[in-house]
């Protein structure tokens, strides 16, 4: 992997932690089809070739202004809760979900393994703070870089929900979502042990356990839900506790 300072420089020990990297000023340095994490003063962005994806939570716009609609609020229910509930998004991913959930009104910590994937979700993060229409929505979210079973396992107070999404990355056909498939998979992502992620999940006995699953999948870890909410293609199994 190629780390490309555009006029600018970053803290990338995470990452020289898990990949082999090359660290270049110049774009002519750059080999053609490369795998770059491309650093500016603006944003963060991934790219290889022509492909090119950042994060940018103010296209989650439209999905907020029909937050009834979700099936994840669906199954979150945060009316149950009083006050700022607190969710944990324990694969987190470009945040997508958790901010969802923060735009329900919940406090919402976000764990992201991949260091490449957490650097990209952290500089949408900043840029969404600065951001008039989101920036609230976005203030209620806290990323936490690393290990989810770890830091589940260190939280300092009890979670209201507890949300995991194995699936990486969502079957879904947008162009979107396909270049984002093209690029993340090349990060060769290690694979998590969904068993011991639902494990350390449920110990944390949080009031809710929520688990995205395709549609026709099987249970995470084989454990039957109390109930289900389901679409097309995917549904959400909940574990009340």
């Amino acid at each position: 992997m190629y780390i490309f300072f555009d006029k600018t420089e970053a803290d990338i020990a995470d990452i020289r932690a898990q990949y082999d990297v090359t660290v270049v000023r110049d774009a002519s340095e750059l080999p053609s089809e490369a795998l770059v994490l491309h650093y500016t003063p603006e944003l963060v962005s991934l790219e290889c070739g022509a492909l090119q994806m950042h994060g940018d939570l103010t296209t989650m716009l439209p999905r907020i202004k029909r937050l009834g609609q979700e099936m994840l609020i669906k199954a979150a229910k945060p009316k149950n809760f009083r006050g700022e509930p607190l969710a944990v998004d324990a694969t987190a991913g470009m945040g997508e979900d958790s901010m969802l959930l923060a735009a329900a009104g919940f406090r919402v910590k976000l764990f992201e393994y991949n260091p490449v994937i957490a650097t990209l979700l952290a500089d949408s993060l900043r840029r969404g703070a600065q951001d008039p229409e989101i920036g609230e929505i976005v203030g209620r979210m806290e990323l936490v870089p690393g290990d989810s079973i770890t830091g589940i396992r260190n939280i300092s107070e009890r979670a209201d929900v507890i949300y995991l999404d194995p699936m990486f990355p969502e079957r879904q056909k947008s162009g979107l979502i396909k270049k984002k498939f093209q690029l993340l998979q090349q990060l060769e992502r290690p694979c998590d042990d969904e068993d011991a992620l639902f494990a350390a999940a449920r110990e944390a006995a949080p009031k809710k356990l929520i688990v995205k699953r395709p549609l026709k999948g099987p249970f995470l870890a084989g454990a039957k839900p109390g109930y289900s909410v389901s679409g097309k293609a995917i549904r959400y199994d909940c574990f009340a506790f």
